[in-house]
């Protein structure tokens, strides 16, 4: 989700010097009861579920040895949503039985998200919600969770890299990071911020900044240099006229990554088992504008 994770210093322990954007929050605040409003500032996150919850569900089962449940399929499964909001993407997976902690700085998108699970008892008990920043939480947590999903959130970082170290840190070995982002590229700047927020609206006006935009390339590098091995990069593409979201060759524009912590078991069977969807499409198409 959207997320205002500013980190100010390059030790991943530090929680004092962790600071919030004053301007993003405002911003954010702003909109923290519109969260479930499906056709409202939101609506392109609401449908991207349709295809990121299951990339994050395939992929997990694929990298996990955890018992496959029958319409529980991430049940057992602990997974770490940073960056909430207001739950849009923690609730769909507590349906799919995993363990969800949504972490968001805003606690007016923390408000709404748990007002929101409390009308599902079943979430209610596998969804927990906290208001607080990625470093807070890294001391007493170290390697809890199976899954980190950091969905529209990357972008939004003032130090990437504290932030990929933050995810080590929390992240069992053989654990999965799933993350996705917006590429910076001329395309994403004329149909990312000049279409998308200034003449169509399909975010707020001063949602993004371009110059935080980040190349699957480079995003890729600080995973690796940081003890990740990276599965799958692959295109995403929103469709404003039908309101949905596609996979796509190119990373042109938005993308997706799955990234898993170092320990983890060679899995050289896994991509031919994937689906064309998912089959990894690392820098051949990226940064094409």
């Amino acid at each position: 989700q959207l997320s205002l994770f500013r980190f100010t210093v390059k030790r991943p322990f530090s929680t004092s010097h962790s600071s919030v954007d004053s301007k993003e929050m405002k911003k954010f605040q702003l909109l923290a009861h519109k969260w479930w409003d499906e056709e409202g500032e939101y609506a392109a996150l609401h449908s991207m579920n349709d295809i990121r919850v299951p990339f994050i569900r395939h992929d997990t089962l694929l990298s996990m040895s955890s018992n496959y449940h029958l319409g529980n399929p991430l049940s057992g499964i602990k997974i770490l949503d940073v960056g909430c909001g207001g739950g849009l993407l923690s609730e769909p997976l507590g349906r799919l039985g995993a363990s969800v902690t949504g972490i968001d700085p805003v606690e007016d998108n923390i408000r709404t998200a748990d007002r929101h699970k409390s009308f599902d008892p079943v979430l209610a008990k596998r969804i927990q919600y906290k208001s607080s920043s990625l470093e807070e939480i890294v001391e007493e947590s170290m390697e809890t969770f199976d899954v980190i999903v950091a969905s529209e959130v990357v972008e939004h970082v003032a130090d990437l890299e504290t932030f990929i170290k933050c995810c080590s840190q929390v992240l069992k070995p053989e654990g999965s990071l799933f993350i996705t982002t917006i590429n910076k590229t001329q395309l994403s700047y004329v149909l990312g911020i000049v279409v998308a927020e200034k003449i169509m609206g399909i975010v707020p006006e001063g949602t993004h900044e371009w110059e935080k935009f980040v190349p699957p390339e480079e995003l890729e590098c600080l995973l690796e240099s940081n003890g990740f091995s990276v599965k799958a990069v692959n295109g995403m593409l929103y469709n404003p006229l039908s309101g949905s979201w596609s996979w796509i060759e190119s990373t042109s524009l938005n993308y997706a990554v799955h990234a898993v912590k170092s320990g983890a078991r060679a899995q050289s069977h896994a991509t031919d088992t994937l689906p064309e969807t998912a089959i990894q499409q690392h820098s051949a198409t990226a940064g094409t504008a």
